[in-house]
C-alpha cells in the first residue's frame, strides 16, 4: 500500500505531463481531440481508481499467493527468465478477463468506465474502474502459479504490465510495421475502443496482438471505416463515480421491473447489452443506432469556469499527492476517511462540469467534510508541520471553492429556466401555425413568470 502511494508520487505527474503535451501536439497540429472537460474527467476517473487500489478496497478471490503454494508443481527461482514467463502469463491473464468483461453484462460494469469516453487519447487510458471490489484475474494466473513463479516476481511485474498499455491511447501514432504482427499498437487499440459494427468486442489483447490472433478476435483497422469511439449507450456525464455503477444500476432496475423470473436472473450473465424484452419496451434506453451521426456529450463552460477547472485539478492532485506520500504517517483509519474525502472532491467537481444546478450540495458536503477533519486532526493530518499554517489555507480554499461552486449554480439555473422558456415560446409559435391558437393574454403571462 504504501510502496505503491510512492511509485505514484512519480507516476501521476509523468502521465499529466504526457497528457498534456498530447493536448498541445494536437492543437498544434489543428486537429486537437483532446477536449477539457473529457480530458479532467478522465484524469478524475484516475484520480478515484488509484485512490481506491492504494487503500487496498478490493478483494481476490484467491491470491496469487495462496495458488503457488498449495498448487506449484514445483517451484522455479526468480532469474530473468522467469519474469519473462510472468510476464506471458499476466498478459494472458489480461486478455482472458478482458474478454470476459467484454461478454458478460455483470463484469461489463467493472470495465465500462475505460470505454466511456467519446474521443480517444491518453488521458481516456486514465479512466479504470472502481466498481470492481472482486477481482478475478488470479484464477488466470493458474499457469504460472503451476509453475511455481514466485508471488514477489508478479508483484514487479503487474505495475509494468499495467503501465505499459498507457502509450498505445492515441490517433496520432498510425501504423507501426512489423511490430503491428508482435505487440498491440495504437491502430489495433484504436479498433477496440471503437463502436462501428466492424470492430466493437475486437482486439482484447494488452501487450502481445498475438492472443486475438490465436483466439479469433483479432480486427485491423481498415483505411475506410475511421473508428468512431465512446458506448453505444452512451453515459452523458462527466462524473466517474456515476459512469461507474450506471450499467449495474440498470442491471438492478431491469431485473426488478421484468415479470420473467428466469430474466431476473439470467439478466447478469447474458450477453453485454442485453435487456429482458418485457423492461426494454416500457423503460427504453437511448442507444446509437448510426455511429457516424450523433452528438457528442458536452456541457457549457465559461472562460472563468475553465480556468476554475484547472485550479481545481491542481488542488486536487495536492490533495492526492500528500496522501499517497503520508500513508503510514497518517495510519488507519485516516487513510479511509481521507479517501472519502477524495471522492467527495471527486464528485462535487464532476458535478460542476456536468453544469448541475445542485453541484452546491455536493461541494457543501465536501466542504463540511473538510472541516470535520481540520477540526478532529487540528490542522490536516500534520500538514502545519510541513507548511506552517496550511490548515488556516486549507479552510479558506473550501470557503472560496464553496462560494464559487454556488454562484456558478445560480448561473445554470438561470441558463436552464432560460432554455425552457424558449422551448415554452417555440411550443407556443408551433401551436399558432397548427392552428391551435394560444391568446396573446396566455403568452403574455408566461413571458412575465420567466421574467
Amino acid at each position: 500500500m504504501e510502496t505503491y502511494g510512492k511509485i505514484l508520487l512519480v507516476a501521476m505527474p509523468v502521465f499529466l505531463l504526457l497528457v498534456l503535451f498530447e493536448k498541445w501536439y494536437a492543437w498544434r497540429k489543428g486537429a486537437d481531440n483532446v477536449r477539457t472537460t473529457d480530458m479532467v474527467s478522465s484524469l478524475l476517473s484516475g484520480v478515484t481508481n488509484v485512490t481506491k487500489d492504494v487503500l487496498g478496497l478490493s478483494i481476490a478471490i484467491y491470491s496469487y499467493s495462496w495458488l503457488v503454494q498449495h498448487l506449484a508443481i514445483y517451484h522455479i527461482k526468480a532469474t530473468w527468465l522467469t519474469y519473462v514467463v510472468a510476464f506471458l502469463a499476466l498478459d494472458f491473464s489480461g486478455y482472458m478477463v478482458h474478454r470476459i468483461q467484454h461478454t458478460y453484462n455483470f463484469f461489463w460494469n467493472g470495465h465500462l468506465v475505460h470505454h466511456s469516453s467519446e474521443e480517444f487519447n491518453l488521458a481516456c487510458a486514465l479512466r479504470q474502474s472502481i466498481s470492481s471490489f472482486v477481482n478475478l484475474f488470479a484464477v488466470f494466473l493458474l499457469p504460472a502459479a503451476l509453475l511455481g513463479v514466485p508471488d514477489k516476481v508478479i508483484a514487479v511485474v503487474a505495475p509494468l504490465h499495467l503501465f505499459a498499455q498507457f502509450w498505445y491511447h492515441t490517433v496520432h501514432i498510425r501504423r507501426m510495421g512489423w511490430l503491428e504482427n508482435v505487440i498491440v499498437t495504437p491502430s489495433h487499440h484504436r479498433v477496440h475502443h471503437a463502436i462501428n459494427p466492424e470492430y466493437i468486442d475486437k482486439n482484447y489483447s494488452q501487450i502481445f496482438i498475438f492472443w486475438d490472433k490465436l483466439l479469433g478476435t483479432f480486427q485491423e483497422e481498415l483505411p475506410d471505416k475511421p473508428p468512431v469511439y465512446g458506448i453505444t449507450r452512451p453515459v452523458q456525464t462527466w462524473n466517474p463515480v456515476k459512469i461507474n455503477f450506471q450499467h449495474i444500476w440498470l442491471l438492478i432496475k431491469d431485473a426488478w421491473h421484468t415479470k420473467n423470473r428466469k430474466d431476473k436472473f439470467r439478466i447478469w450473465l447474458m450477453p453485454t447489452g442485453w435487456r429482458p424484452a418485457d423492461v426494454a419496451q416500457k423503460f427504453p434506453v437511448y442507444k446509437i443506432d448510426d455511429v457516424y451521426h450523433f452528438d457528442k456529450y458536452e456541457t457549457r463552460l465559461v472562460p472563468f469556469m475553465k480556468v476554475w477547472l484547472w485550479v481545481q485539478l491542481m488542488i486536487l492532485l495536492l490533495f492526492v499527492s500528500y496522501l499517497f506520500g503520508n500513508i503510514a504517517a497518517i495510519g488507519s483509519p485516516g487513510i479511509f476517511i481521507y479517501g472519502f474525502f477524495i471522492f467527495l472532491f471527486v464528485y462535487a467537481f464532476a458535478e460542476l462540469m456536468d453544469n448541475s444546478v445542485n453541484a452546491w450540495i455536493w461541494e457543501f458536503f465536501k466542504l463540511a467534510s473538510g472541516f470535520s477533519i481540520l477540526i478532529f486532526t487540528k490542522d490536516w493530518f500534520g500538514i502545519n508541520d510541513i507548511v506552517p499554517y496550511a490548515g488556516y489555507i486549507i479552510g479558506a480554499y473550501f470557503l472560496l471553492s464553496f462560494f464559487i461552486t454556488y454562484n456558478f449554480c445560480t448561473s445554470f439555473r438561470k441558463a436552464s429556466n432560460l432554455r425552457q422558456f424558449n422551448d415554452e415560446i417555440d411550443q407556443a409559435l408551433d401551436n399558432e401555425k397548427n392552428n391551435r391558437l394560444i391568446s396573446s393574454a396566455d403568452l403574455k403571462q408566461k413571458i412575465q413568470k420567466w421574467n
